[in-house]
């Protein structure tokens, strides 16, 4: 693996081949072999097989190689079953033909927290506004597709990588929206920021919002639900939002945090809660 960030350039080739070895020369000269084919693909890069899903290699560390499909042996020329008595024999044994195997290929980026909620929830804004909190940050977009990378760096502690995973609705871990596309890339990350719209809170059922993104993270992977999570009520500089806010905390059985990716307020302070855990990770079950 070297430098690609994404799968964009498969769209364009889907076949690869290595090329074929060389025939002996004359005297006696064994055949040159046949160059190797190297695929480059970005870390985080799952690959299963095409029929079945099963998956053959997960490359997460930078540089890993992993061998796809093997090359034919090679063949032995007349001069090798030559004997005491049989000086010049005609008989050959050619090559055999290498493997061919059709590949799925898959992306799972390797974010140390993601981002997850509804649609409109905020979540490119704060990444956004998480990513410029210091002057030692800065937003990288991975492509229009995939979800957004913002490289974070609190006051004193070690930068850390947030997924902007476009919103989820109902049904996302079936597919719907993309959702499955977009699920799997928060498998890796360490911690979840759960984005709430504050000024969108539903009077007569404050938990729904959270409520449905629970159920699909439920849905797809239970492991999800058990990571460390942080529930923001965003866009709290909103005329409405401190009573959505208050709302949502009354309902809700646990803590929370008031923030504005517009604004800036209450972002510091998430950044410097998203240090403390990811420098201090819980024990992670078994």
């Amino acid at each position: 693996m070297g430098g690609r960030r994404t799968l964009q350039h498969f769209r364009f080739q889907h076949r690869f081949f290595a090329p074929n070895g060389e025939h002996g020369k004359g005297a006696q000269k064994t055949g040159k072999d046949g160059a190797h084919c190297i695929i480059d693909v970005p870390p985080g890069t799952v690959v299963k097989d095409a029929q079945t899903g099963e998956v053959l290699a997960d490359l997460t560390e930078e540089n890993a190689l992993w061998i796809a499909a093997s090359g034919g042996r090679g063949g032995r020329g007349n001069r090798r079953f030559s004997t005491s008595t049989n000086r010049a024999p005609r008989y050959a044994q050619p090559g055999e033909p290498g493997e061919s195997k059709t590949l799925k290929l898959e992306l799972k980026l390797l974010a140390d927290v993601g981002l997850v909620g509804l649609p409109n929830a905020g979540k490119s804004t704060l990444i956004a506004a998480m990513s410029s909190a210091s002057p030692k940050t800065g937003a990288y977009p991975f492509t229009t597709l995939t979800p957004n990378l913002g490289v974070a760096t609190p006051p004193h502690s070690e930068p850390f990588v947030v997924a902007d995973i476009p919103g989820l609705i109902e049904g996302a871990h079936e597919g719907a929206g993309l959702g499955i596309r977009f699920l799997r890339h928060i498998e890796r990350t360490s911690v979840l920021v759960h984005l709430l719209d504050a000024a969108q809170i539903p009077e007569e059922n404050p938990l729904e919002p959270y409520n449905t993104v629970q159920n699909e993270l439920l849905a797809y992977n239970p492991k999800l639900t058990k990571k460390p999570v942080i529930v923001c009520l965003n866009k709290i500089d909103l005329e409405n939002a401190p009573q959505g806010a208050t709302m949502f905390e009354k309902a809700f059985d646990g803590p929370t945090l008031r923030i504005s990716g517009a604004t800036g307020q209450g972002v510091n302070e998430l950044i410097t809660r998203l240090a403390a855990i990811l420098n201090n990770p819980p024990e992670q079950e078994p």
